[in-house]
C-alpha cells in the first residue's frame, strides 16, 4: 500500500471523524471518542470487505455488522450515511433528538442498516454470536457443494467495557466451543474508559483469555494502520474453524490534538475550539460543520457494488431453487418468519387429548409434550437450556439431533450455565432470521438474564423464555430458588407476553400463542403437578384471550370475583366452591396472561371483570404489590411479602398463607364488610 493510497484512506476515515464530532457537538451530547478512534478500522472493513447492499438492507446473505460498543453510534451512522443507506445529512444533524432516526445508541428498527440495538455493553457481542451461530446452522443445513447460499461473515466491534462485562465471558466461551469461524470481532484496545485509563482496573491478558476460549487471536495490530488492519482481516477470514479476535491498539479521539487519548473525549462534545483545531490537524478542506467533499462521498458510496453482489447471489439462489426446490422453499419460508402450513395440526391433536384425558401433570411436563408435537413440524424452532434441560424439560425425545462442537446441526443447544449469554444469543438468532429460539432456566434465575430479555422486548423479537420452577411450589430447594418478585418483574417489561398456565391445556395454548406473537414471550411453568381444570369448549377457546371465566355459581347473582394464575388457579376454584356452598354467588377467573387480556376489547374485559363488582380476591404465589391492580383499593390479595422456606411444597404454601382457607377468609371479610 503506497503512501498516496494510505493518505486517501486516511481522508476517508477522517470523513467519519468529522461527521461524528460535528453531530455530537450539534446535539451537545454523545460519544465522539470511539468513532474517531475506530474510524480507520471501519474504513478498511467497510470499503474492502463488507458485503452489503445499502439499497436493500435486509437481503439474506449480507454480512452482519454489530457495534457492541454502541455508545459510539455516530461511527455506524456515519458509515451508513456515507455508503448510501437511506440516512441523509439532516438525519445526522438530528442526532439524539426527539423522533430522529439517529438515536443516542443504535436501535433496531429505527435506522436502516442497524442490525441490533446495542448500548448495554457486551450484549452486542452476544447478539453477534447468535447471528454467527444462525449463519452456520443454516449453511450446514441448506448449502450444497455446488451452492453456497449462506456464506457471509458476522463482524463485531467491541470495546474495553464490552470485555469487562461478564456476558462477554459467557458468549465468547461458547462461541469458541462451537467453532464459529465466520465471527470476526475487533477489540478497540484504547485503554480508556469513562473513569480514565483502565490500567488500574482492567489488566486482563485479553489475547490469552480468548485463546483459552478457543478463538483465533491476532494481537498487536496498529488500529490506525490500514495495511495491518487489512492483512489481519484476510488472515481471520482464512481461519474457518474458530472465531477470530483482532486486537487493535487505537487512540481514543484520534485526530483531536488536545484531548486525544484522554477520558474527556469519551462521552463529551469536543467544543468549538477543539473541533476547529481538529479540522486543521486533519487537513480538512472546509470548516463548515458536516462538510464532506463530493469526491469522498463518491469513494464511499457502495450502492453499485452492493447491487452487483446481491444480484450474483440472487442468480445463484435461482439456480438453487431449480436444483433443490424443497430446500429452497423451506429456507425462504424460514427467513420470512412465517410458520409452516399445518404447523398446528399435531398441537390440536394433543390439546384434544388433554381435554379427553384431563392429565394431572406439571406444566413443565405438559410443555415438553407440546414441544414433542411441534419441533418436527417447525424447522425454525431452536431449543436450549442453561444446563437445566432435565429440569426445564425443554429437550424432548424428537430432538435427537443435539448440536455438538463443530458439527452444528440439529435443533437443540446446551448453553451451559450461562443464562445471560443464552438470552443474548437467542436475541441474535431471532434477529438473524430463520429461527424461533427458546431457552429454559429456573424462574429465579431470570435475574441473571434480565437485561438481554429487556432488549428482546425492546426489539420485538420472537424469543420464547421458558422458566420452570415458577413458585414456592418447588419446595425443598428453598428461598434461593423460589421466585417471589420475578413474576412481577417480567410483567413490568413492556412488550413481553407473560404466560403462567394453570394446567396442561393452558400450557398448550400458551405455546401456540407465543409462536404466533410478534415479540417475546415468557412461559412460567410448575415443578409440581397441576390437576386438569374442567372447562366447556367455549372456555377452551377463551384461554388465548388471556383471562376467562373458569367457573361461576349457578342461579345466583355474582357477588365476588376470585382470580388466580398458574397452580394457584385451583386454590381460587376450590375457594369459590366453598363460598358458593355458603350461599354466595362467586365467579372464578383464570388469568394465564395479563398482557393478552389487556389487549382485548373493553367490552370483553368488562364481561369478565365487571366494574360494579368490588369484592375481589387475587391469589398468586408471588409478590403481592402488582396484584393490587386487579382487586382495587378495597380488594384483597393472597400473595407473598417475604421469601420462602426449604420444605415440601405443601408445607411452604401453608406456612406462607397461600391456601384455600386464606382465599375464603379474604373474600368473606369483604362480603361481610359491605353487608
Amino acid at each position: 500500500m503506497d503512501s498516496s493510497e494510505k493518505q486517501r484512506r486516511k481522508q476517508r476515515a477522517n470523513a467519519i471523524r468529522i461527521l461524528a464530532m460535528d453531530a455530537v457537538q450539534a446535539a451537545n451530547s454523545g460519544h465522539p471518542g470511539m468513532p474517531m478512534g475506530m474510524a480507520d478500522i471501519a474504513e478498511v472493513l467497510w470499503r474492502d470487505f463488507l458485503q452489503h447492499d445499502p439499497s436493500d438492507p435486509q437481503w439474506p446473505n449480507r454480512d452482519r455488522f454489530v457495534l457492541s460498543n454502541g455508545h459510539g453510534s455516530m461511527l455506524l451512522y456515519a458509515l451508513l450515511h456515507l455508503t448510501g443507506y437511506d440516512l441523509n445529512l439532516s438525519d445526522l444533524k438530528a442526532f439524539r433528538q426527539l423522533h430522529s432516526r439517529t438515536p443516542g445508541h443504535p436501535e433496531y428498527g429505527e435506522t436502516p442498516g442497524v442490525e441490533t440495538t446495542t448500548g448495554p455493553l457486551g450484549q452486542g457481542l452476544g447478539h453477534a454470536v447468535g447471528m454467527a451461530l444462525g449463519a452456520q446452522l443454516l449453511a450446514n443445513t441448506y448449502n450444497k457443494p455446488e451452492f453456497s447460499i449462506i456464506d457471509h461473515y458476522v463482524y463485531c466491534f467491541v470495546g474495553d467495557g464490552c470485555l469487562m462485562e461478564g456476558i462477554s465471558h459467557e458468549v465468547s466461551a461458547l462461541a469458541g466451543t462451537l467453532g464459529l469461524g465466520r465471527l470476526i470481532a475487533f477489540w478497540d484496545d484504547n485503554r480508556i474508559s469513562i473513569d480514565g485509563p483502565v490500567d488500574n482496573w482492567f489488566t486482563d491478558n485479553t489475547a490469552e483469555r480468548f485463546r483459552a476460549y478457543g478463538w483465533h487471536v491476532i494481537d498487536n495490530i496498529d488500529g490506525h494502520d490500514p495495511a495491518q488492519i487489512h492483512a489481519a482481516i484476510l488472515l481471520a477470514q482464512q481461519t474457518q474453524d474458530k472465531p477470530s479476535l483482532l486486537c487493535c491498539r487505537t487512540t481514543i479521539g484520534y485526530g483531536a490534538p488536545n484531548v486525544a487519548g484522554h477520558e474527556s473525549v469519551h462521552g463529551s462534545p469536543l467544543g468549538a475550539q477543539e473541533i476547529a483545531a481538529t479540522r486543521q490537524a486533519l487537513g480538512w478542506p472546509d470548516d463548515t460543520a458536516f462538510y464532506v467533499p463530493d469526491s469522498l462521498y463518491a469513494e464511499w458510496n457502495a450502492r453499485s457494488k452492493g447491487a452487483e453482489i446481491k444480484s450474483r447471489w440472487h442468480q445463484r439462489f435461482s439456480a438453487y431453487k431449480v436444483a433443490y426446490p424443497a430446500l429452497a422453499k423451506t429456507l425462504t419460508q424460514r427467513l420470512s418468519g412465517e410458520l409452516p402450513e399445518r404447523w398446528h395440526q399435531s398441537l390440536d391433536n394433543l390439546m384434544q387429548d388433554f381435554e379427553k384425558t384431563l392429565p394431572s401433570i406439571a406444566t413443565r411436563k405438559a410443555s415438553q409434550q407440546v414441544l414433542s408435537a411441534l419441533v418436527s413440524h417447525i424447522p425454525a424452532l431452536l431449543g436450549g437450556s442453561a444446563d437445566l434441560s432435565e429440569s426445564n424439560l425443554t429437550l424432548c425425545p424428537t430432538q435427537h439431533q443435539v448440536i455438538y462442537p463443530h458439527q452444528l446441526q440439529g435443533n437443540y443447544l446446551h448453553y451451559g450455565v450461562r443464562e445471560f449469554g443464552m438470552n443474548a444469543i437467542m436475541c441474535g438468532l431471532s434477529l438473524y432470521g430463520g429461527f424461533i429460539p427458546y431457552g429454559g432456566t429456573f424462574l429465579t434465575f431470570a435475574d441473571y438474564g434480565r437485561n438481554a430479555l429487556r432488549l428482546a422486548a425492546m426489539m420485538k423479537q420472537r424469543v420464547i423464555f421458558v422458566y420452570s420452577h415458577d413458585s414456592i411450589g418447588l419446595g425443598e430447594d428453598g428461598p434461593t430458588h423460589q421466585p417471589i418478585e420475578h413474576v412481577g418483574m417480567l410483567r413490568l417489561t413492556p412488550g413481553l407476553m407473560v404466560w403462567r398456565p394453570a394446567d396442561a391445556l393452558e400450557t398448550a395454548v400458551a405455546w401456540s400463542q407465543a409462536l404466533q406473537t410478534a415479540g417475546p414471550s415468557a412461559l412460567l411453568l410448575t415443578r409440581q403437578s397441576c390437576p386438569a381444570l374442567p372447562r366447556a369448549t367455549s372456555q377452551v377457546t377463551a384461554i388465548e384471550r388471556g383471562a376467562y371465566c373458569l367457573w361461576e355459581s349457578n342461579n345466583k347473582p355474582v357477588q365476588a370475583l376470585i382470580m388466580g394464575t398458574g397452580s394457584e388457579t385451583l386454590l381460587a376454584l376450590n375457594a369459590g366452591k366453598i363460598l358458593d356452598e355458603k350461599g354466595y354467588g362467586v365467579r372464578v377467573i383464570a388469568m394465564p396472561c395479563w398482557e393478552r387480556f389487556e389487549a382485548q376489547s373493553e367490552a370483553y374485559r368488562e364481561s369478565i371483570i365487571p366494574s360494579e363488582i368490588i369484592v375481589r380476591t387475587f391469589v398468586e404465589a408471588s409478590a403481592s404489590e402488582g396484584l393490587m391492580r386487579w382487586v382495587g383499593l378495597s380488594g384483597k390479595v393472597v400473595g407473598l411479602r417475604q421469601y420462602g422456606f426449604s420444605a415440601p411444597a405443601s408445607q411452604v404454601f401453608t406456612a406462607l398463607g397461600v391456601t384455600v382457607e386464606a382465599v375464603v377468609t379474604a373474600t368473606l371479610a369483604q362480603l361481610e364488610a359491605i353487608g
